[in-house]
């Protein structure tokens, strides 16, 4: 009899889930099993903080619909990259807006500064 699609994929997961636990049990590592499909590791941040880093490992099925379409990593990967750059322009463009700003409301202090002492000058005399 053959073996399930489900059985298969789930030896495969328990198979690469151990590859990362033996990775990083070898790089010195404490590696807690939380799940099925998940461990978490201790760690401790740039300022000595206490948090854990929990890593989770799945063998996508694909798209549920009509379509049932398969998982594709690389269209998954392509799609996160064109996220990434579009993010990216977005956050320069409103960096360019907000330092147009600034110099325009800088510029805009420096006049009204100006205008005052001018009033001030011509009140004196």
């Amino acid at each position: 009899m053959a073996t399930s699609r489900k059985a298969l994929r789930e030896a495969l997961r328990a198979d690469y889930l151990a590859k990362v636990i033996d990775l990083f049990t070898n790089a010195g590592e404490e590696v807690l099993r939380t799940g099925s499909q998940e461990i978490a590791m201790p760690c401790v941040d740039a300022e000595g903080n206490d948090d854990f880093i929990v890593i989770t490992v799945k063998v996508p099925t694909g798209e549920r619909g009509t379509d049932g379409a398969a998982y594709d990593g690389y269209s998954v990967a392509e799609d996160y990259a064109m996220k990434v750059a579009q993010k990216a322009e977005k956050a320069k463009e409103a960096a360019a807006k907000k330092a147009a700003k600034v110099a325009k409301d800088a510029a805009e202090r420096a006049a009204r500064a100006k205008a005052k002492a001018e009033h001030a000058t011509k009140a004196g005399a």
